[in-house]
C-alpha cells in the first residue's frame, strides 16, 4: 500500500515538472503570471511528503533493503 502511494507520488512530481516546463515556454518570462511558482511549491510540497512517507516506510520495516548481497 504504502509503495502504490510512493509511486503515485513521483508520478505526480512528473506532471507538475512537465506542467510547468509548458508554462514556462507558454507564459515566455511574464511577471504577471505566477504558474510556474505554484507550480515549484506544488513539486516542493509533494517532495517533502514523499521524504516523510519513505523515512516513515524506513521506520515501520514496509521499505527494507532485499539486496542480496545486504
Amino acid at each position: 500500500m504504502l509503495q502504490n502511494i510512493i509511486i503515485l507520488l513521483v508520478i505526480l512530481i512528473l506532471i507538475s515538472l512537465a506542467s510547468s516546463l509548458v508554462f514556462l515556454f507558454v507564459d515566455r518570462g511574464n511577471p504577471g503570471k505566477k504558474r510556474i511558482l505554484y507550480g515549484l511549491g506544488f513539486r516542493v510540497t509533494l517532495g517533502a511528503i514523499l521524504l516523510i512517507l519513505v523515512g516513515y516506510g524506513l521506520y515501520t520495516g514496509q521499505l527494507g533493503n532485499n539486496a542480496p548481497w545486504g
